[in-house]
C-alpha cells in the first residue's frame, strides 16, 4: 500500500491532494516500521504463550460453531451481509489448503522441538481455522436444506476438535522432545484432522455429486479386475458400433464437465452424473469388445487401455472438483483441460486398438476428437496455456503451419492415389499440428491480453503447486510398480529412475523456495521437508539395489516398508506447498485486453472449424475418391484453413506485446523534451515565468518523487525488454507516466530559483534524464522482450546504465538544494526505505556540532547516504549470522538505528530553519547521543555474529609476526651466534616438538571443520591454532639453539622446517576465513582443502626433520627432501594469478638469477661428494635462491613498463628453471641413495639445463631493461668510507648519550639503579659496543681487500635492497639503529617515549648487528684476528641489547595498573563513557593489526639475503 501510494503521488494533478497523499504515505510507513519493531519486541516477550493462545482460539471457534448449529435447528441462522453460497464455498475451499499447509508446518516444527517456530505455526493455524469457521458458517447460513447446513457445521466442528487436539499434542511434544510415543500420537492426530478437513470440503454443494460419480466410476472399474470376462452377447460389428457411439458420448460428457466446473454447483452435479453414466456404458462396451479379441495378449492390452481410461476419468472429476472448490487456484483451469485431453487420448488409443473400420476412418475420428478437446483452450484465454514466451509462440505457429501445409497436401495426394496407410499418417500429423497451433494461439492471446496496460499482470508464486502435485502422482505410480510382483527388472529400474528424478526436482524446488521466501518459518519448513524427502529416498534406493540383485519377496517387502515414509514425506510436502500464500497470483485481463485477444482467438477458431470440415470431407473422400463435388468441397476447406492460419500469424505479429505502448511512450517523452528545451531557452533569456501557486518545497518533493520512481523502474524495464514481453507494455507505460509530472516540477522549481546557474543545472539534468529514457525506450522496443534477440541486449544495458547515471546526478543536485534549505523529507524517506531493506554495512556515526547550523544540511545528507549504504550491502549479515538469534538481533538493531537516524535528520532540518532555537539544539544533541548508542549496539551485534572471521584475522596477524621472527632467528643462526645459554641437548626438546606438532595437526582439522560450522567453533579453532604454532615455534627455536653454533646449517634446516609450517598455517587461516559459511561446492572450499593438504605435508616434513636432525647420516637427505617440497609449494604460489603488491627492477631480477648459478654449482658438488654437510648447505642455499628468484621474477614481470610478451616469457622461463632445479635436486637425492657413476653423470645434464634456463632468464631481463643501463661505482672504496662514517656516527651518538646525565660509567650493570639510570647505562654500553663493532668491521673489510677476496672491480653498489651492498648496508643499519636507540633512551628518560619504543630500538640494533656479522663472515677467514675481534664485538652488542630489553620489560611489567576510573552516574554521561571506551578499544585493535601488517611487510622486504659470492663471480 505504501509503495503504491508513493508511486501514485507524482501522477496526481491536484497539488493539495498529492501533498496530502505523500504525507499520509510517509506517516503510514513510519507507523508500520514502529509497529514492526514493537511486534518484534512483543514477540520476544510473549513468544512461549502463542501455543496456549492458539489453543484458546480454536476452542472458542468450536463453541461458536456449536452456537451456529443451534441456530440452524431453531431456523435462526442468517447469512451476514455480503455472504453468498458461492463466495463462502470458494472461501472454504481455498482456506482448507491454508489449514492443511499450516498444520504440516506445525507438525515439522513440533517434531524438531523448536518452541519458537512451533508457536508461530500454531498461531498461523489458528488464524486459518478462524477463516475456515467463518466460511463454514456462511455456507450453512446460505444453504436452504437444514440437514446439509447441520452436516457442514458438524464437519467444521470435527475439524476444530481435531485441531485443538493437534495443537495440544504439539505442545506435549515440545515438553517431551524425542519421545517416540508422543511423536506417534502427533502423527495419528494429524491424519485424523486431515480426514476431517476433507469431509468438511466434501459437504460443499455439488461436491457430494462429484464424489458419487467418482465412487460410481470406481465401482464400475471393478469389472476389469475379474480373471474371466463375461460371454459376448453381441456380434463384433454391433460391439464395434456400440463402442464408437459410447466413446463419442463419453468424450462429449468430458467437455460438459469442463464447461460446468466454471458454472454453478448444480451444473457440475448434473454433468458429473451424466459423465459417470456414460462411463459405465462405455466400460460395458469396451468389455464386450475385449471378449471378441482373438488372442490373450490383445485382451490384456484392451483391458489395460480401459484401466487407463478409468484412471483418466477419475482425474478429470478430481480436477473439476478442485476447480469448483477454489476457482482462483493457480492453473486450475489448465489442469482441468489437460485432464479432459487425457481422457480423449485414452479413448483414441482404445478405438485404434479395437475397431476395424474402413481405411482411414478411425484416424479421422481420432483427429476430430483431439480437435474437440483442444477447442476449450480458446473459450476463455485468461490463464497461461504453456510456458512458451510470445516469440516462442510465433515460432511454434510458423513451424506447425508448415507441417500442417505439408500434411494437408499429403491428405489430398493420398486420397487420389488410394494410399490408405499414408493417408492415415498424414491425418495424424495434421491433427498434432492443429493442436500445436491451437495451444500456441491460446498462449499468445493470453500474453497479448496480459500485456495490455489496463490489465493486471500476474505474479509468479514461491512454488509451483502443479509441479509438486505431478511429482507426488508420479512417485506414487512408480512406487506401486516397485512392489508389483509382475514388474520386470527393467520396470523396477525405470520406476527407481522416476522416483530419483522427481524427488531431486522436489528438493531443488524446496531449496529455491527457501532462498526466496522472507518467512523464516516457511524457510525452515522447506529445508526440513527437503531433508526428509532426500533421506527417505536414499533409504528406498538402498532397498531397490537389494531388490535388483535378488527379486525375492523379502526384498519386495523391504521396498514396501521403505516406500511408506517417502510417500508420507512427499504428501506432507505437497500439502504444505498448497498454501495459497505460496501460490502465484493469476492475471486479470481487462476489457481492452480481451478486445486485443479477439483477432487471434477468432482466427484460431476459424482454423479449427475449417480443419474439422476438411477432415470430415477427407474421411468421406478416402472411401470414394471418384466423387468430384467432394473434391471441390475439400479444396474450399483447404483454402479456408490456409487463410485462417495466415490471419492467425498476422494477428499475432500485429499484437506484439509492448510495441504500441513503446510508440506511445516515445511520443510522450519527445513532447516532454521539447517542453524542457523551451523552458531552457526562456531561462537563458531570463523570461521564465515564476509559479506562484505552489511552494518550492512542494515542487522539490514532487520532482524528487518523480525521479525516484523513474529510477525504480529502470531495471524492470530493462529486464522486460530483454526477456519478458508480457511485462514490457506495463513497464514502459508506467515509466512514461512520470515524465509529465517530472517536466512540470522541474520547470516550476527552476522558475523559483534565483541563481541562474542552479536553474540551468536543474533543466539540463532533467533534459539529460529524458533523453536517456528516450534512448532506453528505443532499445526496449527493438528488444521487444525477446530473449533470443541477444544483439539488442548490450544496447539495452548501456541505455539503462546511462539512465541510472542521469538519475544519480539529478538526485545529488536535489539533495544538495534540499539540505541547504533545511528540507529533510527526502532524506527521511531514503532512510525509511533503507530500513525496509534491513541490510548490514559498516555505519560510522559522527556527532554533529550545532555551532555551525549552516553545515547541518550536508551532514544530514551524509547520514542519509551512510545509512543507505547499509541497504546497498544486502541482507547478507543478518541472513548468514549464526545462530539465528544473532541475525535477528542485527536486524532489530539496524531498524532501531534507522529510527534514530530519521529523528536526527528531522531535528537537523528543524535547527537549520531556526538556528537560534536552543530547544532544537538540545533535541539535536540528544538525538545524536541516541544514534551513537545505537551504532555501538549494531557494532556489538555484528561482532557477535562475526567472531570466527575476526579470530581468523587476529590469528593470521599473529602467525605473520611469528614468520618474521623466524626470519630473524635464521639470520642469527646463519651468523653462528645462536648459542645455548646452558648445557642442554636436542634430545631434551625432541618430545616437546613432536607433541606440539601433533597438537597442531588436530588444530588444523578443527580449523578446516570450523569453516563449515558456526562462528563460535571457528573462533575457537583459530585461537587454538595460533596458540599452538606459537608454542611449536618456541620449542623448535629452543631445540635449534641447543644444537650449538658449531653446526649452523643444521640449525637453519630445523628453523626453516617450522617456518614452512607457519607459512602453511597462515595460508590455511586465510583460506578458512574466505571459505567460512560457503557451500561445499564453492571454489573457496577447494582452496581450503588444498591449503589443508599443504599444511599436513609441512607438519609431516617437520616431524621427519626432527627425527633425522641428530642422525648425521640422513639429516642432509631429509633437508634436501624438505627443500624440494618447499620449492614445489613456492612454484604453486608462483603459478597463481595473484598480482604482486609491488614491482622491482630488471637489475634486481638479474642479480637474483646469479644465486641460482651458485646454488647449482654447490648442488653438483654436493652430489659428487655425497657429504651430508655439503647437502645441508646446498639445501639451505637452494631454498633461498629459488624463493628469491621466483619472487623478484614475478615482481619484475608485472612492472608497469613490461609488455605482455616479455611478462609471459619471464614467467615461463622462471617456471622451467625452477622445474629443472627441482629435477637436479631430485637427482642429488638419487645419488645419495645410490652413489653410482652413471647417476652422477646425470648431474651435469641437469645442471646444464638449469644454466640454459638461467641464460634465457637473463636475456629476458636484459630485454626488460631496454637501453638505459649504467655501470656502478667501485664498492671497495664505498665500503671503506661508509664503515668509517658509521663508526664516527656511532661515537657521536655515544657522546650525546654521555651528556644526558653526567655520571661515572660503571663497568658492570648495577641492579640498584633506578629505571632511567639503567636505560642510560644500557644504551651507553650498546653505543660503545656498536662503535667497536663497526671499527672491527672496517678492519675486517680492509683485511678482505688485502687478501683479494674483495676486488676493486665495478659491481652494483647502490641498490634498493638492504643486503645488496654488503658491509656498506650493514654498517649503515648499525649506525642508524644506534642513533634511534639513543634518541629513544633520551625520550624515555624525559618521559616522552614508551618502553615499547626503547625495546624495539634495542632489538633493531641486535638485528642489524647480526646482519653485519653475516656480511663479514661470508668471505672472511674464521681464524683471523680481525674476525675474532668482530665476533667478540658482535657478542658484546647482543649482550648489551639483551640487558636493555630486560630492563625495559621489567619496568613495564612492574608498572602498576591500578589507575582508578571515575564512573559517571548520570545515564547519558554513563552511556557516552561506555561508547568512548568501546571506541578507543576498537581503534587500538585496528592500530595493532595495522602495525603488525606494517612490521611484517618491512621485515619481508629487509630480510632478503644475497651472498657476496655473487660479486666474487664478477671479480
Amino acid at each position: 500500500m505504501v509503495t503504491s501510494a508513493k508511486s501514485a503521488v507524482p501522477t496526481v494533478a491536484d497539488q493539495a491532494a498529492a501533498m496530502q497523499l505523500g504525507q499520509c504515505a510517509k506517516n503510514l510507513a513510519t507507523c508500520l516500521a514502529e509497529l514492526r519493531t514493537a511486534t518484534q519486541k512483543a514477540h520476544e516477550a510473549c513468544g512461549p504463550l502463542e501455543i496456549d493462545s492458539a489453543l484458546k482460539t480454536v476452542q472458542t471457534l468450536k463453541s461458536e460453531l456449536q452456537d451456529a448449529k443451534m441456530s440452524v435447528i431453531d431456523g435462526q441462522l442468517k447469512p451476514l451481509p455480503g455472504e453468498t453460497l458461492e463466495k463462502c464455498a470458494q472461501d472454504l475451499g481455498s482456506t482448507s489448503k491454508a489449514v492443511g499447509s499450516s498444520m504440516a508446518q506445525l507438525l515439522t516444527c513440533a517434531a524438531q522441538g523448536n518452541e519458537h517456530y512451533t508457536g508461530v505455526a500454531a498461531r498461523e493455524t489458528a488464524q486459518a481455522l478462524r477463516t475456515l469457521a467463518q466460511a463454514a458458517r456462511g455456507v450453512a447460513a446460505s444453504t436452504r436444506e437444514p440437514q446439509a447446513a447441520a452436516a457442514m457445521l458438524d464437519s467444521a466442528q470435527y475439524v476444530m476438535e481435531g485441531s485443538a487436539m493437534l495443537i495440544h499434542e504439539a505442545h506435549q511434544a515440545l515438553v517431551h522432545p524425542g519421545d517416540a510415543e508422543s511423536q506417534q500420537r502427533l502423527a495419528q492426530v494429524a491424519k485424523a484432522v486431515s480426514h476431517s478437513l476433507n469431509n468438511c470440503v466434501n459437504c460443499l454443494p455439488g461436491q457430494k455429486d462429484v464424489d458419487m460419480a467418482l465412487r460410481s466410476i470406481g465401482e464400475a472399474s471393478k469389472k476389469l479386475l475379474v480373471d474371466i470376462l463375461p460371454p459376448c452377447i453381441k456380434t463384433f460389428q454391433e460391439a464395434q458400433t456400440d463402442l464408437n457411439h459410447t466413446a463419442a458420448e463419453l468424450n462429449h460428457s468430458a467437455g460438459e464437465v469442463v464447461h460446468s466446473s466454471r458454472g454453478t454447483s448444480s451444473q457440475l452435479a448434473a454433468a458429473s452424473g451424466k459423465f459417470s453414466q456414460d462411463f459405465d456404458e462405455f466400460l460395458d462396451a469396451g468389455i464386450e469388445m475385449a471378449g471378441h479379441t482373438q488372442s490373450q495378449d490383445d485382451q490384456i492390452q484392451v483391458i489395460g487401455n480401459l484401466k487407463n481410461i478409468s484412471m483418466a476419468s477419475s482425474k478429470l472429476l478430481l480436477a473439476a472438483k478442485s476447480l469448483s472448490v477454489d476457482p482462483g487456484a493457480a492453473n486450475a483451469k489448465n489442469l482441468l483441460a489437460v485432464a479432459a485431453r487425457a481422457v480423449t487420448e485414452s479413448i483414441n488409443q482404445l478405438i485404434t486398438l479395437c475397431t476395424q473400420q474402413a481405411a482411414g476412418q478411425k484416424e479421422c475420428d481420432n483427429a476430430l476428437r483431439e480437435l474437440e478437446a483442444v477447442r476449450g483452450l480458446l473459450d476463455n484465454p485468461n490463464e497461461p496455456v504453456s510456458e512458451l514466451s510470445y516469440f516462442d509462440c510465433i515460432e511454434s505457429v510458423m513451424e506447425n503451419s508448415k507441417v500442417l501445409g505439408e500434411s494437408m497436401a499429403g491428405i489430398s495426394q493420398h486420397c487420389k492415389t488410394g494410399d490408405v496407410a499414408a493417408f492415415g499418417e498424414s491425418v495424424g500429423v495434421a491433427s498434432k499440428a492443429l493442436c500445436g497451433l491451437t495451444e500456441a494461439a491460446g498462449q499468445a492471446s493470453y500474453l497479448v491480453g496480459v500485456s495490455d496496460p489496463n490489465s493486471q499482470s500476474g505474479h509468479e508464486g514461491l512454488v509451483d503447486p502443479i509441479q509438486f502435485a505431478r511429482a507426488h502422482q508420479a512417485i506414487q505410480m512408480a512406487c506401486q510398480n516397485l512392489v508389483d510382483p509382475a514388474s520386470s527388472p527393467s520396470q523396477v529400474l525405470s520406476a527407481a529412475t522416476i522416483v530419483a528424478k522427481h524427488t531431486s526436482a522436489l528438493c531443488n524446488a524446496c531449496r529455491l523456495a527457501s532462498s526466496k521466501t522472507s518467512n523464516p518459518v516457511a524457510r525452515r519448513q522447506f529445508v526440513q521437508s527437503a531433508k526428509e524427502v532426500a533421506n527417505t529416498t536414499a533409504n528406498l534406493v538402498k532397498t531397490i539395489k537389494a531388490l535388483d540383485g535378488d527379486f525375492s519377496e523379502d526384498n519386495r517387502n523391504r521396498c514396501r516398508v521403505a516406500m511408506t515414509p517417502l510417500l508420507e514425506a512427499v504428501e506432507n510436502l505437497s500439502t504444505f506447498a498448497n498454501n495459497p500464500e505460496f501460490a502465484s497470483i493469476p492475471a486479470q485481463i481487462s476489457n481492452e485486453g480481451s478486445a486485443a485477444q479477439e483477432p487471434i482467438v477468432r482466427s484460431a477458431r476459424s482454423m479449427l472449424d475449417s480443419s474439422t470440415y476438411l477432415l470430415e470431407t477427407a474421411r468421406s473422400l478416402v472411401l470414394n475418391p471418384k466423387d468430384p463435388p467432394m473434391w471441390s468441397i475439400l479444396a474450399g476447406h483447404s483454402r479456408t484453413v490456409s487463410d485462417s492460419i495466415k490471419s492467425l500469424i498476422t494477428s499475432i505479429r500485429d499484437k506484439a506485446p509492448g510495441q504500441r505502448e513503446c510508440d506511445y511512450s516515445i511520443d510522450n517523452i519527445n513532447k516532454c523534451i521539447r517542453d524542457i528545451e523551451q523552458a531552457s531557452l526562456a531561462a537563458v533569456g531570463q523570461t521564465l515565468p515564476c509559479r506562484d501557486d505552489i511552494s518550492m518545497e512542494a515542487l522539490q518533493e514532487q520532482l524528487t518523487s518523480s525521479v525516484q520512481e523513474i529510477g525504480h523502474l529502470i531495471d524492470p524495464v530493462s529486464t522486460a525488454a530483454r526477456g519478458e514481453a508480457a511485462q514490457l507494455g506495463h513497464k514502459v507505460t508506467q515509466l512514461a507516466s512520470y515524465f509529465d509530472p517530472l517536466i512540470v516540477a522541474s520547470v516550476g522549481l527552476a522558475s523559483k530559483l534565483h541563481d541562474h546557474q542552479q536553474q540551468m543545472t536543474i533543466l539540463d539534468q532533467t533534459k539529460t534524464l529524458s533523453e536517456s529514457a528516450l534512448q532506453m525506450l528505443y532499445a526496449a522496443k527493438e528488444g521487444g522482450g525477446n530473449p533470443k534477440a541477444s544483439h539488442t541486449h548490450d544496447a539495452i544495458s548501456e541505455a539503462a546504465q546511462l539512465m541510472k547515471e542521469a538519475v544519480d546526478d539529478i538526485m545529488v543536485t536535489l539533495n544538495e538544494a534540499a539540505s541547504e534549505g533545511g528540507m529533510v523529507g527526502g532524506m527521511v524517506e531514503s532512510i525509511a526505505e533503507a530500513m525496509g531493506r534491513v541490510s548490514m554495512g559498516v555505519f560510522v556515526c559522527m556527532t554533529k556540532s550545532v555551532t555551525c547550523p549552516e553545515e547541518l544540511g550536508g551532514l544530514a545528507s551524509q547520514v542519509t547516504v551512510d545509512y543507505g549504504q547499509l541497504a546497498h550491502q544486502g541482507r547478507l549479515a543478518a541472513a548468514t549470522a549464526e545462530p539465528e538469534e544473532v541475525g535477528f538481533q542485527i536486524k532489530t538493531r539496524v531498524q532501531e538505528l534507522g529510527h534514530g537516524c530519521i529523528y536526527l535528520v528531522q531535528k537537523a532540518g528543524a535547527l537549520q530553519l531556526s538556528p537560534t532555537d536552543s530547544f532544537s539544539k538540545r533535541e539535536l544533541i540528544e538525538c545524536a547521543h541516541a544514534v551513537t548508542e545505537k551504532v555501538s549496539l549494531v557494532l556489538s551485534a555484528l561482532q557477535a555474529g562475526n567472531k570466527g572471521t575476526q579470530a581468523c584475522i587476529t590469528a593470521a596477524s599473529a602467525v605473520s609476526g611469528i614468520i618474521a621472527d623466524l626470519d630473524t632467528t635464521i639470520m642469527f643462526a646463519s651468523a653462528g651466534t645462536l648459542n645455548p645459554e646452558n648445557e642442554e641437548s636436542f634430545a631434551d626438546h625432541r618430545e616437546s616438538i613432536l607433541k606440539t606438532a601433533k597438537a597442531l595437526v588436530e588444530d588444523t582439522k578443527l580449523l578446516v571443520a570450523g569453516a563449515a560450522s558456526s562462528q563460535e567453533k571457528l573462533a575457537q579453532a583459530a585461537q587454538s591454532s595460533a596458540k599452538t604454532i606459537t608454542q611449536l615455534t618456541e620449542v623448535v627455536k629452543l631445540g635449534a639453539t641447543s644444537m650449538g653454533s658449531e653446526d649452523p646449517e643444521t640449525q637453519v634446516v630445523l628453523i626453516n622446517a617450522v617456518r614452512d609450517v607457519a607459512k602453511a598455517l597462515a595460508e590455511l587461516i586465510g583460506a578458512t576465513k574466505c571459505a567460512a559459511g560457503k557451500p561445499a561446492d564453492d571454489p573457496s572450499m577447494y582452496q581450503l582443502k588444498s591449503a589443508a593438504k599443504v599444511m599436513v605435508t609441512n607438519v609431516t616434513s617437520l616431524l621427519k626433520t626432527v627425527k633425522a636432525v641428530e642422525d648425521e647420516a640422513t639429516r642432509g637427505t631429509r633437508a634436501l627432501e624438505a627443500t624440494i617440497e618447499c620449492i614445489k609449494q613456492e612454484l604453486t604460489v608462483f603459478h597463481s594469478k595473484d598480482v604482486p603488491d609491488k614491482s622491482t627492477t630488471p637489475e634486481e631480477f638479474i642479480r637474483m638469477t646469479k644465486g641460482i648459478t651458485i646454488a647449482t654449482a654447490k648442488a653438483v658438488a654436493a652430489g659428487n661428494s655425497a657429504q651430508q654437510e655439503d647437502v645441508i648447505a646446498t639445501a639451505n642455499l637452494s631454498r633461498k635462491a629459488i624463493s628469491d628468484m621466483l619472487t623478484t621474477c614475478k615482481q619484475a614481470a608485472f612492472h608497469p613498463e613490461v609488455n605482455e610478451e616479455l611478462r609471459s616469457k619471464a614467467l615461463q622461463y622462471s617456471s622451467e628453471c625452477t622445474t629443472g632445479y627441482i629435477n637436479l635436486l631430485e637427482q642429488v637425492l638419487q645419488v645419495l641413495h645410490k652413489p653410482m657413476p652413471e647417476q652422477k653423470q646425470q648431474l651435469a645434464i641437469h645442471s646444464k639445463h638449469v644454466a640454459a634456463c638461467v641464460t634465457e632468464l637473463i636475456q629476458t631481463a636484459e630485454a626488460m631493461k631496454g637501453s638505459e643501463c649504467v655501470d656502478p661505482e667501485d664498492p671497495t672504496v664505498i665500503a671503506e668510507t661508509e664503515l668509517l662514517g658509521a663508526a664516527a656516527s656511532i661515537e657521536a651518538a655515544a657522546k650525546k648519550l654521555e651528556q644526558l646525565k653526567p655520571r661515572a660509567k660503571p663497568k658492570q650493570p648495577d641492579e640498584t639503579l633506578d629505571f632511567e639510570e639503567q636505560i642510560l647505562e644500557a644504551a651507553k654500553s650498546i653505543a660503545a659496543a656498536t662503535s667497536a663493532l663497526v671499527k672491527s668491521a672496517s678492519a675486517a673489510q680492509r683485511e678482505l681487500v688485502a687478501q683479494g677476496k674483495v676486488g676493486s672491480n665495478l659491481a652494483n653498489a647502490v641498490d634498493d635492497g638492504q643486503w645488496s651492498q654488503g658491509l656498506i648496508s650493514a654498517a649503515r643499519m648499525v649506525a642508524a639503529a644506534t642513533s634511534s636507540l639513543c634518541e629513544a633512551a633520551n625520550a624515555s628518560v624525559q618521559g616522552h617515549a614508551s618502553e615499547e619504543k626503547l625495546i624495539s630500538s634495542a632489538k633493531q640494533v641486535a638485528a642489524s648487528t647480526a646482519q653485519l656479522l653475516v656480511a663479514c663472515k661470508v668471505k672472511a677467514d674464521q681464524d683471523s684476528e680481525a674476525m675474532r675481534r668482530l665476533q667478540a664485538a658482535g657478542n658484546a652488542v647482543k649482550r648489551a641489547s639483551d640487558n636493555l630489553v630486560k630492563a625495559a620489560q621489567k619496568a613495564a611489567f612492574d608498572k602498576t595498573e591500578d589507575d582508578s576510573v571515575v564512573v559517571k552516574t548520570k545515564f547519558v554521561g554513563g552511556i557516552a563513557q561506555i561508547i568512548a571506551a568501546q571506541e578507543e578499544m576498537l581503534r587500538k585493535e585496528r592500530e595493532l593489526e595495522e602495525a603488525r601488517k606494517k612490521l611484517a611487510q618491512i621485515r619481508q622486504q629487509q630480510y632478503k639475503f644475497l651472498p657476496s659470492e655473487l660479486r666474487e663471480d664478477e671479480g
